[in-house]
This record gives C-alpha cells, structure tokens and sequence, in this order.
C-alpha cells in the first residue's frame, strides 16, 4: 500500500561530538490517525543538537484510514518497542518523546523498561476519556467502521498534520482497551518524565490530564509545563518552540554522567 510522501520514518545518526562524546538517542512517536509528520520538526531540532533520532511511522499510519482499522494498539506497541531496542542497540542512553497516542505508547514502554529508559517527555498524551460515546465502542464498531476525524487541532493558522479524515473504531477501541492497565502501572515508570499539555485541548480532555498528575503525583522526577497558545498536536503549533526547547534541556539533564 502507498506511503504518503509526508508518512516517511525520520532516521539520524548521533553525532556524538556535540554530545559530549556519548551517543544519545530519542525515540518520538506520533498519534493516532497521524504519521511522522506532527513529531519531525521536533526531531530535527534535537537532531541538530548532536541526538540520534528515530521517528518511526505506526503501523496502518499514512497509508488510508481503512488500513489503520486493521491494525490494534499491539501493533503500534511493537513498532515502538523494535525501535527502543534499535536505539539502545546503538547508543548510549536513550529518552522516549510521544505525542497523544505517542504519549500514551512511550509511557507503557517506560512502565515496562525501567531503567533502560533515561527519561520522557509526553505531549498532550492520553489514557482515557469522559466523551460517553466511547462506552459505546464495544457495539459501535461492528455497526459502523469509523467516527469523523479528531485531526489537525491546531490553533495557529496554516498548521497541518496530514492525518486521516476519519477514526476508525475498531483500531482506537484496541487503545482505550489499553489504558486501564496504563494507569495502574504510571506508579511504575522511574525515568523522569516531562509533561506538557495545552489548557485548551480538543481531543484528550482533562480526564488524561488529572489522571496521570495523579498516578505520577508521588514520583520523585515530574514536572508539568503548560502550553497557553497551542490546541492538541501542540508539536506542530504555536508553543513548538517551547517544546523544542525545554524538552533538549530536559535531555541533556537526564542524560548527563552520574558524577
């Protein structure tokens, strides 16, 4: 099946002489209904900084939203999970970045790599909703194959993430049957962990927000920046450069020698 063009993985060697000799690699995974699109403006930004970067394209991602249906939140953890391993393979310590989705992908790998993990930034991430109509998914999905779109929330004009136009139900039911088992291991994730989130978010609601302020509430390592001028893919919008930078700063604390 065709790859649109804007679909295509980003892959960049470590450049470890800006790095202070070390080879650091960061792992950036997009949404759903999304592709490398919304996450590769940020990984070339740290790319110039000497990181090794890897924005893999999920399964069933920037091909058509029907192909998405096919595919399940395993397979988007699987994707992630080979390209951890590639990084770790070829580098010294590696951070985890995600947006959405993303979010909620690096998250369940943070759970479950301990201390393989140097740190995670999360954007606007989710593990769950109030929208009543998800509880109709069960059902839902064998009546109809898709909802209309939760894409290109972007509150600066012009913005675009070249996701699909709609949401397939059987694919994003597989997501929300993985979050419950996220919330309850967030305890678990020792890395540091970065957060950002938009106070004006039209697809993850505040549920996510409150939910892993809570479960991350006793973590030694947890910080919270909000973004005042940017919608969901926050990436891609007006406090992208905000991102850009407090998340390299973020990096290169995480990711310093233990003295």
């Amino acid at each position: 099946m065709p790859i649109a063009d804007t679909a295509a993985p980003l892959s960049i060697a470590a450049r470890p002489e800006l790095t202070g000799g070390r080879r650091i690699g960061v792992l950036l995974s997009h949404g759903f209904t999304g592709s490398p699109a919304s996450m590769k403006p940020w990984g070339q930004s740290l790319a110039d900084l000497g990181y090794a970067v890897e924005v893999p394209r999920l399964p069933g991602h920037g091909t058509t939203w029907q192909d998405l249906n096919t595919k399940r939140f395993s397979d988007f953890y699987a994707e992630v999970s080979a390209t951890f391993d590639k990084l770790r393979a070829e580098n010294d310590v590696v951070v985890l970045a995600g947006l959405s989705m993303g979010g909620t992908l690096v998250l369940r790998l943070a759970a479950d790599r301990g201390d393989q993990v140097a740190g995670v930034v999360i954007v606007n991430a989710a593990v769950g909703t109030r929208r009543f109509d998800v509880k109709l998914l069960p059902v839902l999905k064998h009546l109809i194959p898709s909802f209309p779109a939760i894409a290109n929330d972007i509150k600066k004009p012009g913005g675009e993430e070249y996701a699909y136009s709609k949401t397939p139900l059987k694919a994003i039911h597989s997501l929300f049957q993985a979050f419950p088992a996220l919330i309850a291991d967030l305890p678990k994730i020792a890395a540091p962990v970065l957060y950002f989130h938009s106070l004006d978010d039209h697809v993850v609601d505040s549920f996510s927000v409150e939910t892993i302020s809570r479960q991350l509430a006793g973590h030694e390592d947890f910080e919270v920046r909000d973004l005042l001028e940017s919608y969901h893919v926050a990436t891609l919008d007006n406090d992208a450069p905000q991102i850009f930078e407090e998340s390299a700063k973020f990096i290169e604390r995480v990711t310093a020698p233990s003295s």
